[in-house]
C-alpha cells in the first residue's frame, strides 16, 4: 500500500540551486497535517520553475518508504 503525502514547497530559485548542484542532498517539508517529511532533492528538478520551485504536491512511498512519485496538485 502506497502512502501519499501532501507538502507545501516554498523554495526560492537562490535555494534550488543549492539542491540541483548537490549541495545539499535531502528536502525537509511540512506536510499539510503537520508532519515533517525527507525526501531526495533531486526528485524536485523536474519541477524547478524560473522561480523555484513553489506549490502543493503530492508525494508517494511505497510499503517500505521508498520515493516512488511527486506531482503538483496547486499552484
Amino acid at each position: 500500500m502506497h502512502q501519499r503525502l501532501r507538502v507545501v514547497l516554498k523554495i526560492p530559485a537562490y535555494q534550488v540551486l543549492y539542491y540541483y548542484e548537490g549541495e545539499v542532498e535531502t528536502v525537509a517539508a511540512k506536510t499539510t497535517d503537520g508532519r515533517i517529511v525527507h525526501f531526495p532533492a533531486n526528485i524536485l528538478r523536474s519541477l524547478v520553475q524560473s522561480d523555484g520551485v513553489y506549490g502543493t504536491f503530492e508525494l508517494v512511498f511505497d510499503e517500505h518508504n521508498k520515493f516512488v512519485s511527486i506531482s503538483r496538485v496547486s499552484d
